[in-house]
């Protein structure tokens, strides 16, 4: 006898669809007895524990982002659910550094006294939450609330700050309103035109790629990368372009497109007239910025920049045109400002609220639109309502059943917070929940030096992560498949998360576990662990706010009905935006200036023989995110085992790098020691690290936790580093110091 659950995929924003199926009676996982605090992983200690056989089986399920099809992560997801190194108890850290099992109850207690204690010595604010972008919808809105008013504190803030926030501060200046892609993913099969901006979706979510086809199979397909990635290697063969600028110039490179669509009489006049504002002061922004004058400055021939104009022209009277962005264009301190020119791009042709063309940007994360529209975020409160509007927080104040003075203003953005720990008026209790902030933060030592300057950390986790490891307290929560909920998926289409199996005896949902403490701390409203009645509390909440989901319940979303949001209660939803309107009062888009803004530049090598690069991060097939389950997958472990540098083989002969060789990159913050990778898919001038691995493979020892002044994204695609070949081989010892310091 098996049972068997439909749900989606754990990891991405594509959520694709799957269903799992188990024996009805399940072995439980392995108890862990005391877990010692690791030494920091080196190059040679990523190896998985052994795995117990997957707890369930995974086939994929037709629906239509993925079509039926998994990518390496979504078919071995299941291996985790029993994986020997799950945490199924409380644990809790000695003087000694050891970790050991606690019960609940003292654990529970524990963290409630810690609240007390830190907000009688220091305030509220002294207390901090940091969320993540995989936390269900009703998780995501019930850790807004628990912060707000079972912790009282202003100080929370989530891992999407560094994913998603300025393609959604430039989509609120532009649109009034922030919806990964305001169409369905479908719409992009029949477009004869698609320009992918920093997106490598071929490795980042392979099932995406059969929407591509279409706009291939036209020449049509064309992608903006530093790299020749996985995706851009899809434009060969007459398949499209590939663009290749300077890291750092994407913003430029718009402006030089922009600048022909004007120049060229290729602009949407009746759009632009009829249903933008602010086109004057665009076309005054982009005037020094010809062709030959962008060549100059981007690396990008001045006769590609005009061929990408024209045929988005084209596509947009023909079979349709789509802009998609990515992180690789906005992880910067002028992301906003990027994004903002893609989407002004986009309007001058007409796109947005055309019923076969768009703009939209690829969602990350596996909720990273649904995790940041209801409380995760600093300025937030739920159904994407802002903080600081005195009708948003006495809407809030009715739901909740408290004062409206009872709800903290807005707090700090992910980086300050990160900042502030363990500084005077700064942070000193923390709780994380689903982000791993030792590998995944920008200047990641700091970061770490932050995390042990606390009074107290708790970490709710399933695995003893590299943050984890940090904390004084480890709250064992479920995994992906033993819980119920919803998601949100990078079409703004709210999904259904079914549990498949039971969870082991220790682990608890993170509601339930919100719930206990608010009771402790005898926190104002209601806490339930019931993720449907915390569902019908989000309606509410979200009722009349920009992220309406005050007409979806779980019975509508069991009978597989399609609901993106807004979907006021008595409407059908909303599968296409901007139709007929834009969300600002008037009607109308808003088309807003930008220009490049000068970076800092890095001081010379303290040693002559490095060489200076510009350093760009991002995902390999086979991991995600900060690497932290995926790294305890055999098989994708050993297929990616390290971080590697891809190097230009130009630049590597020049420097005495040979493939596989160890290679230095470092700059003021820190330093990476790995393999070389020699490859003519990048420039010669720029590297590229995967983020995904702990210690001296860490990629965020090295970025700046510099940030977008409107977004508060950090700065991890553009970043100086000194490069050089390591003259010897480093010893285990060696190591190890470098590791702890």
């Amino acid at each position: 006898m098996t049972n068997s659950a439909d749900t989606h995929c754990p990891y991405c924003a594509l959520q694709c669809a799957m269903t799992l199926t188990s024996p009805a009676e399940l072995a439980p996982a392995p108890q862990p007895g005391p877990v010692p605090v690791p030494l920091l992983p080196t190059l040679h200690s990523s190896a998985p524990a052994a795995a117990a056989p997957a707890a369930l089986e995974v086939s994929g399920r037709d629906f239509p982002t993925n079509r039926g099809g998994l990518c390496r992560k979504g078919w071995t997801s299941a291996t985790l659910l029993n994986h020997p190194g799950r945490i199924t108890e409380p644990l809790l850290k000695g003087p000694d550094g050891v970790h050991r099992p606690i019960s609940w109850d003292h654990a529970l207690d524990l963290a409630a006294s810690a609240v007390r204690d830190v907000r009688a010595r220091y305030g509220a604010d002294a207390v901090g939450v940091f969320g993540g972008g995989g936390l269900t919808n009703e998780k995501a809105y019930m850790l807004g609330k628990f912060a707000r008013l079972a912790l009282r504190t202003s100080r929370i803030d989530y891992n999407g700050r560094f994913c998603m926030s300025s393609a959604a501060a430039a989509g609120m200046r532009a649109f009034g309103v922030d919806r990964g892609l305001p169409f369905p993913l479908e719409a992009l099969d029949t477009a004869s035109t698609i320009l992918m901006l920093g997106s490598n979706v071929a490795e980042t979510m392979p099932p995406f790629v059969q929407h591509l086809k279409g706009a291939r199979d036209a020449g049509g397909l064309i992608v903006v990368d530093p790299r020749r990635s996985a995706t851009a290697a899809f434009t060969a063969d007459g398949g499209g372009l590939h663009l290749q600028p300077l890291p750092g110039t994407d913003l430029t490179l718009l402006l030089g497109i922009s600048h022909v669509v004007i120049h060229e009489g290729l602009v949407d006049t009746a759009f632009v007239e009829e249903r933008t504002a602010g086109y004057s002061a665009v076309v005054r922004s982009v005037n020094s910025f010809w062709p030959e004058r962008v060549q100059s400055l981007t690396g990008v021939p001045a006769d590609l920049i005009r061929e990408t104009a024209r045929r988005l022209a084209a596509g947009a009277r023909q079979g349709g045109s789509y802009i998609l962005t990515g992180r690789g264009v906005e992880q910067h301190t002028d992301g906003t400002d990027t994004a903002t020119a893609a989407i002004n791009l986009s309007l001058l042709l007409g796109l947005p609220g055309s019923a076969r063309s768009g703009y939209g940007t690829l969602t990350g994360q596996g909720n990273g639109q649904g995790g940041r529209e209801h409380g995760q975020k600093a300025d937030q409160l739920p159904g994407y309502r802002k903080i600081t509007d005195p009708a948003a927080r006495a809407h809030m104040a009715r739901v909740w059943g408290v004062p409206e003075e009872t709800i903290p203003g807005p707090g700090l953005p992910a980086v300050q917070l990160l900042k502030s720990l363990g500084q005077p008026d700064g942070v000193r209790c923390l709780f994380i929940h689903a982000s791993n902030v030792v590998v995944a933060s920008p200047d990641a030592n700091a970061v770490t030096a932050g995390l042990r300057s606390l009074d107290f950390l708790v970490v709710c986790d399933f695995f003893m992560s590299e943050t984890a490891a940090e904390a004084d307290l480890i709250l064992p929560v479920l995994q992906w498949a033993e819980e119920e909920g919803t998601l949100t998926n990078l079409e703004g289409r709210v999904l259904r998360r079914r549990r498949a199996l039971a969870p082991p005896a220790g682990a608890r949902s993170e509601l339930w576990i919100m719930a206990r403490l608010s009771e402790r701390l005898d926190a104002p409203s209601t806490y339930s662990e019931d993720p449907e009645t915390v569902f019908e509390e989000l309606r509410l909440a979200s009722a009349g706010g920009l992220a309406d989901y005050s007409g979806i319940d779980y019975a509508m979303l069991d009978r597989g009905e399609a609901a993106y949001w807004p979907y006021p209660a008595g409407s059908t939803g909303t599968p296409r935006l901007f139709r007929d309107r834009f969300a600002h009062p008037d009607g109308k888009a808003v088309m807003t200036p930008v220009v490049p803004r000068r970076r800092r530049t890095l001081a010379a090598s303290p040693d002559p023989a490095a060489k200076t690069m510009t350093l760009i991060t991002g995902r390999l097939l086979e991991h995600y995110q900060s690497g932290a389950q995926t790294r305890r997958v055999t098989e994708l472990l050993a297929s990616q085992p390290e971080a590697m540098v891809q190097v230009h083989p130009a630049a590597a002969e020049a420097m005495g790098i040979t493939a596989g060789s160890l290679v230095s990159v470092a700059n003021e913050r820190g330093e990476v020691v790995c393999k070389a990778e020699l490859s003519t898919d990048i420039r010669p001038d720029t590297v590229f690290l995967p983020f995904h691995f702990p210690g001296l493979g860490s990629a965020n020892r090295l970025t700046e936790a510099a940030t977008d002044p409107t977004s508060g994204m950090p700065e991890f695609k553009f970043n100086k580093v000194w490069v050089q070949a390591v003259a010897a081989p480093l010893s285990s010892k060696m190591l190890q110091t470098t590791e702890a310091s």
